[in-house]
């Protein structure tokens, strides 16, 4: 039994007020604000999302890992072997098609377009059916309770092909892509510790609440309904408006929508037809017993997740899938308090934590303030934020002495020992070989952009921002350091000459060589060079320089 319910009482009336803000100001949103050819990039492997390319929904030469270590789960589940769990028990499709309501009889070109692609790629479905299975039970729980389609438990196969740390192009996260707006309005908290996004029990919550809103908002219809999760209902009113002006039907099928909109509902039909009667469509669906996969622990309070794993019995990677909300090495400090476990280790996992006092949790040292540091130098060198580190040793201001002590909270293991955290993750992706190319590591510099850094060197910008783990419009701090897979190893030679000046500067009172280096982005050596002088001596006011700087870069 999933103890689950006494925890969402506590945030019920919470919902309940957000959910009735959300009527009103998410018409002009969508889950995942698609743009046309929008793309996901995927922790573990790509999944059909491109309404115009649905033959070719993931490369042939993919090489990512297996999304489970193969057997493992089956016998963390129940803390059996997997052959112990048969028996009369009703299985995981079984009972889907017991809760089926979507209307399945259309039948269309480009239903089948969609049909026909997942019909021919049974291993597709073998790796999505597999990797869903630890979530299946609950979300499948959670549509029957509110008695709505059990179809839904397959959106998540549109959307993310059920991959929890699933990020698109549009900034959005985790197997039900909530874009972070859309998110917010709804609840899940994204901190630098939590992304509520990836949580499986809380997206799914608002996953729900909102597919519910919408169904009412369009009056039942649930055709309506899923493409405005998609595209957003403002987007589907203004069709609607379009049609019914024009004398028009205003049905989904009738409506002037996005490219990527019009083939998402034909998605969900097209596997909800094949999961229905899958011997009908000459595939096969892996099946397992229709029984709670996981466990809510209530913790408490902040928890070092290796401590977590041991404590449950459990592979660092399988304790991350199940809570893949989890961005760091611990829990968010402030919440939310839970972790989830197979049900077979829920009953250890209850035990060990009350044996373990709250202060020893998570482990913390204390630091010396050195001359010359900074909150900001201090926090980069712990690899925590500098807000967190200023919150726990109650500081209001950036101001430090030296010679004092900080609190900072340390992990209990090597940082690598948290292997699907958002740091080990990135680490992952960018050391990923890109067949023919050459890897180049580029810092960035004021001003630059993904746009501006992927015509340096001749790449795709969404491209640039994938094998970095970005979306295009995240924000670039300057220094990060990215990585890129190029025929080149420097910027273009022609956008080079286009982009750099020769500047002669006049120094001025309190400048100094170290400053006016950084201030236009060159290096100490540089500045030596170009002007011939002793970098060692001081620098006086009205002494000239020449610099070769970008423009681009320029301040």
């Amino acid at each position: 039994m999933l103890r689950i319910e006494v925890l969402k009482l506590k945030s019920f009336v919470i919902r309940i007020a957000v959910n009735i803000l959300c009527l009103i100001l998410i018409s002009a949103c969508s889950v995942n604000s698609p743009q046309s050819g929008d793309v996901i990039t995927y922790e573990t492997e790509p999944a059909p999302l491109l309404a115009d390319q649905p033959e070719a929904a993931e490369p042939e030469d993919y090489s990512g890992p297996d999304f489970f270590i193969p057997g493992v789960f089956d016998e963390l589940a129940t803390g059996t072997d997997s052959d112990d769990t048969t028996g009369d028990a009703p299985t995981v499709w079984e009972v889907y098609r017991k809760h089926t309501i979507l209307d399945l009889s259309e039948d269309n070109t480009r239903i089948k377009q969609q049909r026909d692609w997942y019909a021919k790629h049974q291993s597709y479905l073998d790796r999505v059916t597999q990797r869903a299975e630890p979530y299946l039970y609950y979300i499948i729980e959670e549509s029957i309770k509110r008695g709505l389609p059990s179809e839904l438990a397959l959106l998540p196969v549109v959307e993310s092909a059920y991959d929890p740390f699933a990020y698109s192009h549009g900034r959005a996260a985790g197997i039900w892509q909530f874009i972070p707006g859309t998110g917010r309005a709804f609840g899940l908290k994204q901190t630098w510790w939590y992304e509520g996004r990836r949580d499986i029990v809380a997206a799914t919550d608002a996953a729900m609440d909102y597919l519910e809103s919408l169904n009412r908002q369009f009056d039942g219809d649930w055709m309506l309904a899923l493409a405005s999760y998609n595209s957003g209902a403002g987007t589907v009113r203004n069709a609607i408006k379009r049609n019914q002006r024009k004398g028009k039907p205003t049905d989904f099928w009738s409506l002037d929508l996005p490219k990527e909109t019009r083939a998402y509902v034909p998605k969900l039909i097209a596997i909800s037809q094949l999961f229905a009667e899958p011997e009908k469509y000459g595939i096969t669906l892996i099946d397992y017993p229709y029984q709670p996969f996981f466990e809510a622990i209530d913790i408490g309070g902040q928890l070092d997740l290796a401590m977590a794993a041991k404590m449950a019995d459990l592979p660092m990677e399988e304790l991350y899938r199940l809570n893949p909300a989890f961005n760091r090495w611990a829990t968010d400090p402030k919440g939310p308090h839970r972790i989830l476990v197979p049900v077979g280790k829920a009953d250890q996992m209850r035990a060990e934590i009350d044996k373990l006092p709250m202060e020893k949790r998570v482990a913390w040292a204390r630091y010396t303030i050195q001359r010359g540091d900074s909150i900001l130098s201090i926090s980069k060198k712990h690899n925590i934020t500098p807000d967190l580190l200023k919150q726990v040793n109650h500081l209001s201001s950036n101001n430090i002495r030296a010679g004092k002590t900080l609190l900072i909270p340390q992990s209990s293991e090597p940082l690598d020992h948290y292997s699907l955290s958002a740091e080990q993750r990135l680490a992952s992706k960018q050391n990923r070989s890109v067949s023919g190319k050459q890897k180049v590591m580029h810092k960035v510099k004021n001003g630059e952009t993904f746009w501006s850094i992927s015509r340096q060197y001749g790449v795709h910008h969404r491209t640039l921002a994938k094998w970095n783990g970005m979306a295009p419009t995240d924000t670039l701090s300057v220094g990060k350091t990215l990585v890129i897979w190029t025929n080149q190893a420097q910027p273009t030679s022609e956008m080079q000459s286009q982009r750099m000046r020769k500047i002669r500067y006049r120094a001025r009172s309190g400048d100094s060589y170290a400053g006016i280096a950084n201030r236009f982005n060159v290096s100490l050596g540089q500045l030596r060079r170009w002007n011939d002088i002793d970098i060692k001596k001081y620098l006086q006011p009205g002494d000239m320089l020449t610099l070769y700087v970008d423009v681009a870069n320029a301040p």
